[in-house]
């Protein structure tokens, strides 16, 4: 197994979820974090801040840098990357995890809604890699990973959300692209998609409409992360990765303890 001692990662929307398990997973080899979200203060309704998670990251092993990035702004952007690049010294893996849903038809999605979603998935996606990238082509292995789905012209995936596809599908059109362009200065452009719904607290923000027990947690995103952030940036790029996909070729086919509740059925996520 690879390690990410030492390695510089800048995750977008790292101040809670997934992208902050997948902090905390790179910590414990040792890593230095830099947590780039908005949430300065609590809220309420959705638990934790970039202070909070700098602080989980810390106790996990590794160095945290908290700052406050709004990724639609690419002024704010450029300055979170570059205090990245003068506090450790250099960029090595870029993470673009920060995301906005809404699940809703066409008739029920204001164009505010809409502009916020492209605006924050495939255009802050596009604006935090093309920010990055400059240092990553330096870097030994670099690697972008968005949490993105594979892409797929089915319209069953478009029918009942069609202004989320379009958005999320902007982070993964950056896979297709970026990978091709990169490839051969070595940089690996991927996607990481889970097979079960994960149970977030922004999940949780969805009220009943998602039962806890039928997911998994960030845990196995995480842990799937971590595999292809180790891998050699120049044969491992181009891929769409399904999170038990990427454990099974790791020969770990037990995924029990990955469940919010072991033994129950698991709800597929979106876009599988």
């Amino acid at each position: 197994m690879g390690t990410l001692k030492d390695k510089t990662l800048f995750i977008s929307g790292a101040s809670r979820g997934i992208g902050l398990a997948i902090a905390k997973k790179a910590a414990q080899d040792g890593a230095n974090i830099v947590i780039a979200a908005k949430t300065a203060e609590e809220n309420p309704k959705l638990p934790g801040t970039i202070y909070s998670a700098a602080k989980e990251i810390e106790q996990a092993g590794g160095k945290a840098l908290p700052l406050v990035v709004d990724i639609r702004d690419e002024d704010q952007i450029k300055a979170a990357v570059d205090q990245t690049v003068e506090t450790f010294g250099g960029l090595d893996i870029c993470i673009n995890n920060a995301s906005a849903i809404s699940l809703t038809g066409t008739l029920q999605t204001p164009m505010k809604r809409y502009d916020l979603m492209n605006q924050v998935n495939a255009r802050g996606t596009f604006a935090v890699s093309q920010a990055c990238l400059p240092h990553l082509l330096k870097a030994e292995n670099p690697h972008i990973l968005n949490l993105s789905p594979p892409l797929s012209m089915d319209p069953k995936w478009f029918g009942g959300h069609t202004a989320y596809t379009i958005a999320k599908y902007g982070m993964s059109m950056c896979v297709l692209g970026m990978a091709a362009e990169f490839a051969d200065q070595g940089v690996a452009v991927n996607a990481l998609w889970p097979k079960t719904v994960i149970y977030t607290a922004a999940l949780a923000m969805l009220g009943d409409q998602v039962k806890p027990d039928y997911c998994r947690t960030p845990d196995i995103v995480a842990d799937c992360a971590h595999i292809i952030l180790t891998r050699d940036s120049k044969t491992c790029t181009g891929n769409f990765f399904i999170d038990e996909e990427v454990l099974a070729e790791e020969g770990i086919t037990d995924l029990d303890h990955y469940a919010v509740k072991p033994g129950n059925p698991l709800l597929p996520d979106l876009f599988l």
